[in-house]
């Protein structure tokens, strides 16, 4: 046996060939890398939520301690980046047609969506996070340049960039907190609806006639209208109907 054999393991060497044999019959450690901390970041938030993720709660799970992630991984925010990596790696964007960027860009928006659904509590992650990765940014170039086959003005195709991943993250981290809550059930929404139905006409005649329209459409409904608005919106910069104000005006009293 070999004097550098690790504990709870022996190495056999039959000529050239060295054979390492686990004592124990225990499978060794896999190798620590960010792949596995961020694989188990993604678990994590997809079975407890984005809140309870933690670079201690990530070492427990790998059997190590949190002084050996920080090797592979600075802190929470670097966390947050290669999580979202990770999640945006999936994302297909198109190359721009001018002809059709509406149907790319909601195309594009519902994937996203997907993505994000598929992976609970990633959005969450994505709020306030400026994408300056290598990684990230590729992606994001892609977008600005479908954006910017509408026509916009560059200002634009910027400001867009940001409210579009707002909503798109918004909505998803609403999802989260209802699925945490356990408030998806048919009778929530139907208690929902019959409160609404019930408001007195005298004290909210507004809210009590739009009962039937307030508690119409799923989410994917929903969502879609929202799509909807910021592609309208976008086009009416690209057409001229809308102007870009400049930045630092504010709208007249």
């Amino acid at each position: 046996m070999s004097d550098d054999a690790d504990a709870g393991s022996r190495v056999f060497r039959a000529g050239p060939v060295r054979i390492r044999v686990n004592a124990g019959g225990t499978p060794p450690r896999e190798r620590l890398s960010v792949d596995r901390i961020v694989d188990v970041a993604l678990e994590q938030m997809k079975e407890h939520g984005y809140e309870s993720v933690s670079m201690r709660s990530i070492a427990r799970a790998l059997g190590t301690g949190p002084a050996s992630l920080y090797a592979h991984v600075a802190n929470r925010d670097e966390l947050d980046a290669l999580v979202i990596e990770r999640v945006a790696s999936r994302l297909e964007v198109p190359d721009p047609d001018p002809e059709h960027w509406e149907q790319q860009l909601r195309d594009l928006m519902l994937q996203m969506m997907a993505l994000y659904q598929a992976h609970p509590g990633v959005a969450r992650a994505s709020l306030g996070l400026i994408p300056m990765s290598p990684r990230l940014l590729v992606t994001t170039e892609r977008i600005a340049a479908l954006i910017r086959a509408s026509g916009v003005p560059d200002q634009a195709v910027a400001w867009f960039l940001d409210q579009m991943g707002l909503y798109i993250s918004s909505v998803a981290v609403e999802q989260d907190v209802w699925r945490q809550r356990g408030a998806w059930s048919e009778e929530h929404f139907e208690s929902v609806h019959q409160f609404f139905h019930d408001l007195p006409e005298s004290e909210f005649p507004v809210l009590a006639s739009l009962s039937e329209a307030m508690t119409t459409g799923d989410h994917d409904d929903r969502f879609g209208f929202g799509i909807d608005l910021l592609i309208a919106g976008l086009a009416a910069y690209a057409d001229g109907t809308a102007r870009i104000r400049e930045p630092g005006t504010r709208s007249a009293n």
